[in-house]
């Protein structure tokens, strides 16, 4: 599947996201919300390889070009209220997926609308990554994206040194890392601020969701992982063999064909 238009939508507080779309534009089909450290352009080889939804909508949230700023207002309920606006602009979406934060986005927000499905990978909840805001907050008031990079892949993801300085040696991959790291502390201070319902997809009949294999029962992606779960009591659990949290980068043509195989007859 293509991408065949990118769409700017008004949010609140004077920001705006952006939208691109995969196949056929007008016909009702999923919506992908991305986590943190990553935007719309690092799912676009998830969105191609996807073919059970006839068009596939991955929103740019807040905080990353060619979308709005964060805004000083900002919280998880921003993000729950711009899905919203997405969700409104794309009448009668069949199913929701989100990965990491977006996971929780779009669980909170099957609590404000019916969707008829609602897919998430390796969603998070406070208390994820709390420990790390302060030094986050230190390094956002330095601009030492360098600092805040680190920090999210050894202190939160509990990435090796070896595998940062990988990451450091690609020089325009590092330089994403960067800019993709600018509203971290604001993004996991909304996520840890944020008080959460004692149900999650409430108004969703259909919820799956997905965990890497090496993240199964281990912190801190398994271990937020079943916290998520028992917020879910009607969901049901499968996993992505041979991956952990980045399977979108890993292994997106797997991930992809994961997801056609979740598409629920309710939803295509």
């Amino acid at each position: 599947m293509e991408r065949t238009i990118q769409k700017k939508l008004s949010v609140g507080g004077d920001s705006w996201v952006t939208v691109d779309v995969y196949g056929e534009p007008d016909a009702p089909g999923l919506v992908v919300v991305p986590g943190v450290m990553s935007d719309a352009h690092a799912w676009r080889r998830v969105a191609g390889t996807i073919d059970a939804w006839p068009s596939v909508a991955v929103v740019n949230r807040r905080g990353r070009a060619a979308s709005g700023p964060l805004t000083p207002s900002y919280s998880l309920r921003t993000e729950v209220e711009d899905l919203g606006a997405v969700l409104d602009e794309f009448a009668g979406t069949r199913a929701l997926f989100g990965w990491s934060y977006g996971g929780l986005i779009a669980l909170l927000a099957a609590n404000d609308r019916p969707i008829p499905q609602v897919i998430a990978y390796e969603p998070v909840m406070r208390p994820f990554g709390r420990d790390a805001l302060p030094d986050l907050k230190s390094a956002e008031e330095k601009a030492d994206w360098d600092r805040c990079v680190e920090i999210i892949n050894r202190r939160i993801s509990g990435f090796s040194a070896a595998h940062v300085e990988e990451l450091r040696a690609d020089r325009d991959g590092w330089e994403t890392l960067r800019r993709l790291s600018r509203p971290l502390y604001a993004e996991l201070g909304a996520l840890n601020a944020a008080p959460l319902p004692g149900e999650l997809a409430r108004l969703t009949a259909q919820v799956d969701l997905i965990i890497g294999q090496f993240n199964r029962g281990t912190a801190p992606y398994g271990t937020s992982f079943d916290t998520v779960r028992r917020h879910v009591a009607h969901a049901r659990v499968h996993e992505l063999p041979g991956q952990g949290h980045l399977a979108h980068i890993q292994a997106p043509a797997e991930l992809g064909r994961l997801l056609n195989t979740r598409a629920s007859s309710a939803s295509t």
